[in-house]
């Protein structure tokens, strides 16, 4: 399993790949919800997710 520190990075650089698709001029939002960016979608939701989870037992919250 990935440290928080590394799916951080992860979403990080997901999300300069983002910026600089939605910049080109070549952003469709068919693309970015159906199409070729869909699977991208779901990976940057499972990550934050998890990052969410992490955080929260390092706290305590779900206690």
């Amino acid at each position: 399993m990935a440290s928080k520190q590394e799916l951080i990075a992860e979403m990080l650089d997901m999300q300069k790949k983002f910026i600089a698709y939605e910049q080109s001029g070549d952003f469709n939002a068919e693309d970015y919800y159906v199409g070729e960016w869909k699977d991208y979608r779901e990976r940057y939701t499972e990550i934050a997710t998890q990052v969410r989870e992490m955080a929260s037992e390092e706290v305590g919250y779900w206690k």
